[in-house]
């Protein structure tokens, strides 16, 4: 099999140096193909960038983008940041323009909270590590990454992470079962359909 393997977490490096992590895959759910990789810079949490696969060179242990470090960084931002209005004014300051400090989150004054979202093209949804895989009869394992045909970026398999329900090294569900991408994976399979299907070889290949 020579379909290549994205692992969330995998490191992101561009022609000229590494620009961060993968943290999700973004897949269109009606043609169930991976459009984009959403990848946050180092050190930089909340700047996730929306990576198309036309920039993925390779797919290794590592991702290689086949573009420098100041073109990456003025790829569109996958995240959008909102703010649930606050009640009153802060010293002289308007809620909207005033944010807590993390630890005052239960007890904000009336400052203005932020709301994060994910901005994706309109009707795709982004696949996280951890996100749970749910069989018709209860939750088998957790999402480590996707595997897609390299020749059109439509997604043959979901790879559950190690420390599964069965302890096999690598257990890839085929795309047919899957029936829902949204807040957990959902399959139209039992789990004991899951612990009969075959080892799958995947190939970490050039994308």
């Amino acid at each position: 099999m020579d379909e290549p393997l994205f692992t969330i977490g995998a490191r992101a490096t561009c022609r000229d140096g590494e620009c961060g992590e993968v943290i999700r895959v973004v897949i269109d759910p009606v043609a169930r193909m991976m459009t984009h990789l959403v990848i946050e810079p180092t050190h930089r949490q909340g700047l996730g960038r929306l990576v198309p696969l036309e920039l993925v060179e390779s797919s290794n242990d590592d991702v290689m983008l086949r573009c420098t470090v100041k073109k990456f960084e003025q790829l569109e931002i996958a995240e959008e940041t909102n703010y649930l209005p606050g009640t009153i004014a802060y010293q002289g300051y308007n809620p909207a323009y005033v944010l807590p400090l993390p630890y005052y989150a239960l007890n904000t004054g009336g400052t203005t909270l932020p709301v994060i979202y994910d901005k994706l093209p309109l009707g795709e949804v982004s696949v996280r590590r951890n996100v749970p895989v749910r069989a018709t009869d209860g939750e088998i394992g957790k999402v480590q990454g996707i595997v897609i045909d390299p020749s059109d970026h439509h997604v043959t398999h979901i790879l559950l992470q190690e420390g599964h329900l069965w302890g096999r090294e690598e257990v890839a569900i085929p795309i047919s079962a899957v029936t829902n991408f949204e807040s957990e994976v959902r399959l139209n399979i039992s789990k004991q359909n899951v612990r009969d299907l075959p080892p799958v070889d995947i190939t970490h290949a050039d994308a």
